[in-house]
């Protein structure tokens, strides 16, 4: 086989196998909680990854947890899931929905105090996390509950999924972070990261929690 192919047919192998292995297993993630933007971006490929999402999700009768909005990514990704049958919750601080930004079409909407409320709540619904591109809402959602899983708090997977390389200078943020000795490693590992929903899937799937009292007794005792 000419050398050239060989990426190409390593691709369609892994895609074929990736589809495989999800047509009949009866998957642990039955939950997912997304993260992503009220604007639609600049490149369609952001639009068409939530439209991707969501069909995979109603196909393997995963419910959506979400912000809650009408707008962007996160409207697309709700309408798309609905369209189709899917389960849709979502959850909206009540000053947002006095903005008239609220999707008024979900299966369920839980109207919270605040932003803080808001993000307990999703966590607690949800048996994973995945953030599409967005900004700082989604950044934020994005990094309390990495946080909260490095400190033990909660212990669910967490995923990029990085579309036509929106997270690229983060993820280089983050690896810098690990050179300076700012984040360690195995906490840089606790954000699983890729271009392909179905191969992202399985990596939360097959997800490891790392153990907080080990590292934060060996932080204290200087260890690290």
């Amino acid at each position: 086989m000419n050398d050239e192919f060989v990426p190409i047919v390593r691709r369609i192998l892994i895609n074929f196998e990736s589809r495989f292995r999800y047509k009949n297993k009866e998957l642990m993630i039955r939950t997912l909680c997304v993260f992503c933007g009220s604007s639609m971006g600049k490149k369609m490929a952001y639009a068409d990854g939530a439209i991707k999402l969501a069909e995979f999700l109603v196909q393997h009768k995963i419910s959506l947890v979400y912000g809650g909005a009408n707008v962007g990514l996160m409207m697309v990704l709700a309408d798309t899931m609905l369209a189709a049958g899917g389960k849709v919750i979502g959850v909206m601080p009540k000053s947002l929905v006095q903005r008239e930004v609220a999707h008024t079409s979900l299966t369920e909407m839980h109207i919270v105090e605040g932003m803080q409320e808001r993000k307990a709540l999703m966590a607690d619904l949800s048996d994973a996390f995945v953030a599409l591109p967005g900004a700082y809402g989604t950044l934020d959602e994005l990094f309390e509950v990495l946080t909260w899983n490095q400190l033990g708090i909660i212990n669910k997977p967490i995923g990029l999924l990085n579309l036509d390389g929106f997270f690229e200078p983060l993820l280089q943020m983050l690896d810098h972070a690990v050179e300076e000795k700012f984040l360690r490693p195995e906490h840089r590992n606790l954000l699983v990261t890729d271009d392909d929903f179905e191969r992202l899937f399985h990596k939360l799937e097959t997800y490891q929690p790392v153990t907080a009292e080990k590292w934060i007794e060996r932080l204290k005792a200087g260890s690290i």
